[in-house]
């Protein structure tokens, strides 16, 4: 399988020190329009990965649909806090705020939370938790939104709270049922543990980018339009400080995207153009540099025609030698062809 994905993929960014490309990063990625046909591919628009974090606004989808709510049953959960649920955070203390604001809301504790124990993911906030005396934990991990929400839905459909990890849960059972229907993928997914200990689903790379398209196009008050437009309002709580997920849905107004581990990014903008890429060797270096060449190959400077130097800033990723600037990471989508135009389930 490893061979089979390394086989079929393309370049997606070149590091170039001085006048020569030092280091090459393959992958795959895909261009949808509104329509789901393909407008620019590297690789295989259909290779299978595991999606990790990008998965996490269909997760959020899910938990709306079982009763997330905040408050007294069925009073809307706030924006921010929807989209904390939607988040790899940052670990500052609006996130962990958020997270008790969620668990308190319902009764539950942090002890209530089975993520995997962590700092936080920002280096500033890791050092303040610390020097506060914290060590790992669950609440300072950056899935810790997610959980939260999760846990929440749980109290809503009067689930057990103690295995919401468990495949067989009603609430991962509904996860799985909403990953379905938004990717539009019919094959059966491969299912194992993500790393903050959620059951984790794959999805194909067209299939993700599918399901973002149908985030941003929703109908309005539905769960995916909620998960959408929180996320676009509060880029802050979806990623943090330093972020790129928060710079690109501040740049772009109603661009919805999320990161995920293993090099992996999804998006969609408003009219419904998605796209999905998985740096295949893992590395986080060249997302934001691909990012930014998505962003403009989807047609985000038509959505905002004032985001092209915010767009270039994010995507100049600089290669540097004895702290100066002697290259860059650089991408060039339009050296490959588009494959696979017609937008089919995977």
């Amino acid at each position: 399988m490893v061979d089979h994905l390394a086989a079929r993929a393309g370049v997606l960014a070149e590091v170039v020190r001085g006048d020569l490309v030092e280091s090459v990063h393959l992958g795959h990625l895909v261009v949808l329009d509104a329509a789901g046909s393909v407008l620019v591919s590297v690789g295989d628009p259909d290779a299978v990965i595991f999606p990790r974090s990008s998965l996490k606004p269909v997760q959020a989808v899910a938990s709306l649909r079982c009763g997330f709510s905040v408050g007294e049953p069925g009073t809307p959960v706030a924006d921010a806090l929807l989209a904390l649920a939607c988040a790899s955070h940052n670990g500052e203390p609006r996130h962990r705020g958020g997270v008790q604001a969620i668990l308190d809301a319902v009764g539950l504790g942090v002890d209530a939370l089975r993520n995997t124990p962590d700092l936080p993911y920002d280096a500033a906030a890791a050092l303040a938790w610390q020097q506060a005396g914290h060590g790992p934990e669950a609440i300072a991990q950056n899935c810790s939104g997610k959980h939260a929400a999760m846990l929440a839905a749980c109290v809503a459909s009067g689930w057990d709270t103690a295995t919401y990890l468990d495949p067989d849960h009603p609430l991962q059972r509904a996860v799985a049922v909403a990953v379905a229907e938004l990717t539009g993928d019919v094959a059966p997914p491969h299912l194992t543990k993500d790393g903050c200990g959620a059951p984790l689903l794959s999805t194909s790379l067209r299939g993700l980018a599918r399901a973002f398209s149908r985030l941003v196009t929703a109908p309005e008050g539905t769960p995916e339009a909620r998960v959408a437009r929180a996320m676009s309002a509060h880029p802050e709580m979806v990623g943090g400080v330093g972020r790129d997920v928060t710079a690109a849905m501040t740049a772009v107004s109603g661009l919805v995207c999320k990161d995920g581990a293993e090099g992996v990014y999804a998006g969609a903008l408003p009219g419904g153009a998605s796209f999905a890429f998985k740096v295949l060797d893992g590395a986080a270096r060249p997302r934001p540099a691909i990012l930014a060449a998505v962003l403009r190959a989807a047609g985000a400077l038509d959505v905002a025609p004032g985001a092209a130097a915010a767009i270039d800033a994010l995507g100049d990723v600089p290669v540097l030698g004895h702290g100066q600037r002697v290259g860059a990471v650089r991408v060039d989508l339009a050296q490959e062809a588009p494959a696979g135009a017609e937008g089919t389930t995977a």
